[in-house]
C-alpha cells in the first residue's frame, strides 16, 4: 500500500472478479524464489503502478478463501505500508488497467474487498497517530 499525503496508490486489474465485475484494489503479488517478503511487495508496487517506494512498516495479513475449479482455494496476503518517493501511476504493467490516487478515506470505503478496505482503514489509523 503506497501513500502520498492522504491519498493511496488502487489499482484495477485487467483480470475481473468471479462475477466479472472489475475489481478496485491494492497491489499485491507474489514473491520470487529467494525474494523477502518486503522486497517482494516493493517490486510488485513498482510493477502494477510504476512508483517507487520506501517501506514504512509491515501493515498486517489477511486470510479469505474463494472457491476454484478445483475446490476451495486459502490465501493469505501481507500488507506493507509504502510511502511515494518517485515515478508515474500510468507507467504500470499490462496487468493493469488503471491506477490512480484515492483519498484514504474513500479508498477504506470503496475498494472492492472489504480485507483490503479493513487495511486502508488501519493505515489510516496509523498515520493519523504518527502525526
Amino acid at each position: 500500500m503506497v501513500v502520498r499525503g492522504g491519498h493511496v496508490a488502487v489499482i484495477v486489474p485487467v483480470k475481473r472478479a468471479a462475477d466479472g465485475t472489475r475489481v478496485l484494489g491494492l497491489p499485491k503479488g507474489h514473491p520470487d524464489p529467494g525474494e523477502a517478503p518486503e522486497a517482494a511487495a516493493q517490486r510488485e508496487v513498482r510493477e502494477e503502478t510504476g512508483l517507487t517506494t520506501e517501506l514504512i512498516r509491515e501493515l498486517g495479513e489477511i486470510a479469505y478463501s474463494y472457491q476454484a475449479q478445483h475446490g476451495t482455494v486459502a490465501k493469505r496476503v501481507r500488507f506493507y505500508l509504502f510511502e511515494y518517493r518517485s515515478g508515474d501511476l500510468a507507467d504500470h504493467d499490462h496487468e493493469i488497467e488503471d491506477a490512480r490516487w484515492m483519498a484514504l478515506s474513500q479508498a477504506a470505503r470503496e475498494l472492492t474487498y472489504e480485507g483490503e478496505r479493513k487495511i486502508v482503514a488501519r493505515a489510516l489509523s496509523q498515520l493519523s497517530s504518527d502525526r
